[in-house]
This record gives C-alpha cells, sequence and structure tokens, in this order.
C-alpha cells in the first residue's frame, strides 16, 4: 500500500514539474517572439505581430493542458531538445541561429516601412499559419512517439495511417507551412524569400538525415518509406 501511495506521490510530482516546465517555455515564448518582433519594429503597435503570437500560443496553450491530462508522456516528448545525433546538433544550432536572424527582419521591415503587404494576404497568411498547427496537431494524434528530437522510443511502432499515408513526415510539412507564411503574417514580403529558403534547406538536410537513423533503428520503416513515396510535400518530394 505505501509502495503504491509513494508511486502515485512521484506521479503527482513528475506531472506537475512537467506542468510548470511547459507553463514557463510557454510564457517564455511569448516574451521572446514579443521582443524579437516588437524591439526591431520599435513599437509595441504592431498588431500583425500580435496576431499572429495569438494564432500560435491560443492553440499552442490548449494542445499543452490536454497532453498534460491525457497523454504526459507525449508532451514529455514534445518537451526534449537535447539531440543525440551529431548531424542533427548540427542541424539544430544552426537553425536556431538562422531563425532567430530571420524573425528579426519583419520588425525592421515594420520600422522602415521597406514593404506593405495587404490586409487580406496577412488574413491568409495567418489561416495557413493556423492551418499548419492543426496539421501539427493532427499529427501528434496519429503519432504519440512524434518526439521533438529523433530518437527511437522503446515500443514504438512505423505510422503509416492518417497524414503518414501521403507523406513520411507531415510533421515537418507543418512546420514548413508556419514558416514559409510567417514572413507574410508579419507583414513583411522581405523576410518571404530568406526565410523559405533557409526552412527548406534545413527540412531537406534534416529529413534526409532522421531517414537514415530510422531506417537504421524502427522495424519496419524501410517497408514503409516504399509504400510511402514523397517525404514532405506530395507529388514533388
Amino acid at each position: 500500500m505505501n509502495v503504491g501511495r509513494e508511486q502515485l506521490d512521484n506521479q503527482f510530482v513528475n506531472l506537475k514539474q512537467l506542468g510548470v516546465t511547459a507553463v514557463v517555455r510557454l510564457l517564455a515564448a511569448i516574451v521572446l517572439l514579443g521582443l524579437m518582433f516588437c524591439l526591431p519594429a520599435g513599437t509595441i503597435q504592431y498588431w500583425q505581430a500580435w496576431a499572429y503570437i495569438a494564432i500560435l500560443i491560443v492553440p499552442a496553450s490548449a494542445v499543452m493542458v490536454y497532453l498534460l491530462r491525457k497523454d504526459p508522456e507525449l508532451l514529455a516528448r514534445r518537451m526534449k531538445t537535447r539531440e543525440e545525433e551529431r548531424e542533427q546538433k548540427k542541424i539544430v544550432k544552426l537553425s536556431y541561429v538562422f531563425f532567430f536572424l530571420a524573425f528579426l527582419i519583419p520588425g525592421f521591415d515594420r520600422r522602415y516601412g521597406w514593404s506593405e503587404v495587404p490586409l487580406m494576404i496577412v488574413g491568409v497568411a495567418d489561416a495557413v499559419v493556423l492551418l499548419g498547427y492543426l496539421l501539427f496537431v493532427l499529427v501528434l494524434r496519429e503519432n504519440r512517439y512524434a518526439s521533438r528530437v529523433i530518437e527511437v522510443a522503446e515500443g514504438q511502432e512505423v505510422i503509416s495511417t492518417g497524414p503518414y499515408s501521403v507523406v513520411r513526415h507531415p510533421m515537418y510539412l507543418a512546420n514548413l507551412l508556419i514558416y514559409v507564411f510567417s514572413p507574410l503574417a508579419l507583414g513583411s514580403f522581405w523576410a518571404t524569400p530568406i526565410l523559405t529558403l533557409g526552412t527548406v534547406v534545413m527540412l531537406v538536410h534534416r529529413i534526409r538525415n532522421e531517414e537514415e537513423v530510422l531506417a537504421e533503428k524502427l522495424d519496419g520503416y524501410r517497408e514503409f518509406v516504399q509504400r510511402t513515396r514523397f517525404r514532405l510535400i506530395p507529388g514533388v518530394w
């Protein structure tokens, strides 16, 4: 009885720690994004930035609460940031630098008026960013082993249903939609080609290395590759 009670107490503590960590990271993301957008813009009156932040944070908060209650193991996987694969470590470090610099451009664009994106295009871009996040949620629903880092968990199986029946990496497709349309959602034409090119290059390198790891360590992945032809974009690649 005491052992069972101790296990329950430990589980509660772990869930509490996981929840606190998730909330702190979410708040930190709001602050970081706000600073990245508003400091270069020289003003907090940057409605495109606040709309964009809300589109990301509101559904992320709902997903966080849901996973904390229904699937804390998946939430814990999504909280991991330390890659084990050497090649992935290089890609992640480079991506941090690139995306940080790329997301500063819209603010400077807003300050100096380099470009003016029509309201309708901003609205469409916001909708696509939200669509990308909804695809991300669909992937989580289909694959509870969808970790943030490249790893093969104990008991993990190949998922070939839902979006995985269309492309092998639907989560990266969601990332592509979000990043490519983020500059337009933030009211910047100038940042669009830069972020698009950088996102594509990063994803291609990450996917190629990830597939090598999965083919080696995950049973059935080679057969999955044969069944699902396209990696990222249906009919293209």
